[in-house]
């Protein structure tokens, strides 16, 4: 599972539709839904249920996609807790140690 994906399923679930994420994401529609393939292969279920003009999220789409949220929320406060300590020059590289 790689947080693009997740970017990708909450997009979607977002905008109730493939295109759209994908113009938001700036990805051609045919990597979005690779990318929710590759989630619903990993999970072992549908994600979404689609229609020639409808894109609903089915039951197993609506459990994950506070989890998504939440992982992607906790990666972006990594990334700017990481990037704040190297702005404030608060990490300290380690020497690696000798060995004899």
């Amino acid at each position: 599972m790689q947080l693009q994906h997740l970017r990708a399923f909450c997009e979607v679930a977002d905008e109730l539709s493939f295109t759209r994420a994908a113009k938001n994401l700036n990805y051609a529609q045919s990597s979005i839904t690779a990318q929710i393939r590759s989630l619903e292969s990993t999970f072992g279920v549908p994600l979404f249920d689609r229609s020639r003009r409808q894109v609903t999220l089915t039951t197993a789409g609506e459990r994950l996609l506070p989890h998504a949220r939440r992982i992607l929320q906790i990666s972006e406060q990594a990334r700017e807790d990481v990037r704040g300590a190297y702005a404030s020059r608060t990490l300290r590289h380690r020497r690696p140690v000798q060995r004899v």
